[in-house]
């Protein structure tokens, strides 16, 4: 009853999620592309920098290249944060391993942009995330200005049967959670970090606060 409730208030159908059987459906054309080509489809960020390289869809970097994005990650935050109106929420969506550290450093930059914006805000951890709030995210309200984090994994292990790793498919399942988002029209923008995951994280966190200012 409470589930049902919570969802009515949410604007969504508790009982049926097909957003994220949409991400499901991404993710298993990826990973069999993977399977016969030996790599992940291509793509082409709309920056690129010694941090991170940033993804979004066209109607987005335009949107936010409008907003005065442009060679650095501070400028690319900053019009991104700046899309937060009143009744919104900002949610950091990280493809990465959940640990105390990584926790710590999500929560900060969580509670860096609660404190400015005055919105409410959310730090998850994907692929797990999906099931629950993912569904909300991608068929609830357009009320979401969401920044997904990656990286590549410094250590992955193989699936039996499958040239696909574990580190692969992750890497599959938040790419197609990216893609029915922006499909949906969402405001999303996606930060591949790279090099020393603690180190992108610190610079991440420079620069989410470069843009709150």
């Amino acid at each position: 009853m409470g589930l049902a409730v919570a969802g009515s208030v949410l604007g969504i159908n508790p009982f049926n999620q097909p957003d994220v059987e949409a991400a499901k459906i991404k993710t298993r054309e990826l990973t069999a592309a993977f399977e016969k080509s030996g790599a992940l489809p291509s793509e082409t960020p709309v920056m690129s920098t010694v941090e991170a390289d940033l993804y979004t869809d066209e109607k987005n970097a335009a949107d936010l290249r409008r907003a005065g994005a442009d060679g650095d990650l501070g400028s690319w935050l900053k019009a991104h944060l700046s899309r937060t109106d009143a009744g919104d929420y900002v949610a950091l969506l990280a493809y990465i391993e959940r640990n105390a550290a990584h926790i710590g450093a999500l929560q900060t930059m969580r509670l860096a942009v609660r404190d400015r914006h005055h919105v409410a805000t959310c730090a998850e951890f994907g692929p797990r995330f999906l099931h629950s709030t993912g569904q909300a995210y991608k068929g609830g309200p357009d009320s979401g200005v969401f920044l997904q984090i990656t990286s590549d994994d410094a250590r992955d292990l193989p699936v039996p049967g499958q040239k696909a790793s574990f580190g692969v498919i992750k890497a599959a399942q938040a790419r197609g959670d990216f893609d029915v988002l922006t499909e949906r029209g969402r405001r999303a923008l996606r930060v591949h970090l790279k090099g020393d995951l603690e180190a992108s994280l610190k610079a991440l966190d420079t620069a989410i606060r470069y843009a709150l200012n």
